[in-house]
């Protein structure tokens, strides 16, 4: 049995975990198989033996590996079973899931693993949930976080408690597992994640930095390891004050207005964290956000007075409009919608109508070919138009910019697709080939914002021209507006 000797900063860290109680407590361990998982369960075992409670074994198969993924799965399964451990299974294909959530491997696998724990632990109501991290990967987490340009909060590492996650080895270094594990016997198998090829860049940090640090002061990982928890402590004060700073953001059609005035008379050091907090806010997510990206935001809020636009990690996009910083995330285009004369289409937050009068916004007289297909789709980069009077064929893209139409805007914009061809977009114009002869039967393509569509009707009826904007300032549209005329 393990004595309180053993492993002993280990120990003090579950006694704090039970509030200096050692109250029984229902345990969930996560297991891969690997040497640092096998020996926090055993640590468990011995716990729970001495203090009472329970442990349970959770182990994620990513479906990575094959074969040796299954192997994985039966040794931890068997030797769980020889002690009379409840095993807990969960799977998932991470390949397809990194792929269709833009992730790598290593996130998409870390994220489907969390997601099995949490949801393990809530079935079998455990308080907490335990994971092997050691020292090391914090010591290995904070190079790669200093090199990727984090501040302070990437620089604090793993935390030792992040809800009801917690890590009673991460003050230990990965020797002392080895030992621990010799003396006691334990057995493993190695780490996927040694294979993982997401995983190149902390390998190469574990197998050439961290002994060159450790040449230079033994004890490289456990002081690495203080200064993280120094960090810690000081950005939850920081933290409380940046989230008081970000409420004054107010929410206005989705996005995030911030006053620009509010950041740059704040010290810089609150403004660049409540900067984070509002990008965080707008998207969900922080670990491909850092430092870099918050002082570029200042820099621009700072110096550039006026329209400017950034994009950045998540799909996020940073745009300032006069004294007002606004952050936004565009939600992703719709999928192509098939149209036919008569009929009306929605895409996002626009209708598209192809009929025999003109609507009340952007409207184009068009000739369509029979026998071809047609649809509504977002732009693409092949996208190409011959504007009437223009001297040869230009990118949409550029025909977008040259209009005022701005990239997150661009995104969310309608194309009236004849086959392959992109025929029409609001606020752009109407291709060369479709503009119909003076006795040629034509019909109108239509698009408005499906938001303002009563309104639209609306001043039709009193005989109003309709005015929306799409670029810097807007254009009026319509029947004898700049788009509707151009193309009519």
């Amino acid at each position: 049995m393990t004595t309180k000797t053993e492993l002993r900063d280990a120990w003090r860290f579950m006694l704090r975990l039970a509030d200096g109680s050692g109250a029984p407590q229902r345990l969930l361990a996560a297991v891969s198989g690997g040497l640092d998982s096998m020996c926090l369960l055993q640590f468990l075992l011995d716990w729970t033996a001495e203090m009472g409670g329970e442990v349970f074994a959770a182990h994620f198969n990513h479906r990575l590996r094959g074969e040796a993924a299954d192997w994985d799965e039966s040794f931890v399964r068997n030797w769980c079973r020889e002690r009379g451990i409840p095993f807990l299974r969960g799977e998932g294909e991470v390949r397809a899931y990194a792929k269709q959530a833009g992730l790598t491997l290593e996130e998409a696998a870390r994220q489907m693993r969390y997601g099995f724990l949490e949801r393990t632990a809530a079935e079998r109501r455990c308080g907490w949930i335990l994971t092997a991290h050691h020292a090391d990967d914090n010591a290995e987490t904070m190079l790669l976080n200093l090199i990727r340009g984090a501040g302070s909060r990437g620089l604090a590492g793993i935390p030792a408690v992040r809800g009801r996650i917690a890590r009673p080895f991460l003050r230990l270094e990965r020797a002392e597992l080895e030992r621990y594990a010799a003396a006691r016997g334990i057995p493993h198998v190695e780490d996927e994640t040694n294979r993982d090829p997401d995983a190149a860049a902390r390998n190469r940090l574990r197998q050439k930095v961290m002994p060159v640090l450790r040449e230079l002061n033994p004890r490289a990982a456990q002081n690495m390891g203080r200064t993280a928890a120094i960090l810690s402590r000081e950005n939850a004060f920081l933290d409380q004050q940046a989230k008081a700073l970000a409420a004054k953001a107010r929410i206005e059609d989705g996005a995030l207005c911030m006053p620009r005035r509010e950041l740059n008379e704040a010290p810089p050091a609150l403004a660049a964290a409540a900067v984070l907090e509002l990008l965080e806010r707008a998207c969900g997510g922080r670990k491909n956000l850092t430092a870099v990206d918050a002082e570029t935001v200042l820099d621009f809020c700072r110096n550039r007075p006026g329209r400017w636009e950034l994009r950045l990690s998540y799909n996020l996009v940073v745009r300032g409009e006069g004294e007002e910083l606004v952050i936004s995330v565009p939600p992703l285009p719709p999928g192509p919608a098939a149209i036919w004369p008569g009929r009306t289409v929605t895409f996002g937050e626009w209708d598209v109508t192809l009929g025999v009068e003109p609507g009340p916004a952007y409207t184009y007289r068009i000739a369509l070919p029979g026998g071809v297909p047609l649809s509504v789709t977002a732009w693409q980069k092949g996208d190409r138009m011959t504007l009437p009077g223009a001297r040869g064929s230009r990118t949409l893209k550029r025909l977008c910019a040259d209009a005022g139409v701005r990239p997150w805007q661009r995104d969310a914009l309608p194309v009236l697709r004849v086959g392959e061809a992109a025929a029409a977009v609001p606020g752009v114009g109407l291709a060369e080939g479709f503009v119909p002869g003076p006795d040629e039967k034509a019909w109108f393509v239509t698009f408005y914002k499906n938001r303002d569509k009563e309104e639209a009707e609306n001043e039709k009826r009193n005989g109003a021209g309709y005015s929306e904007g799409i670029g810097d300032g807007g254009t009026a549209q319509g029947p004898g507006g700049r788009a509707g005329g151009g193309a009519v």
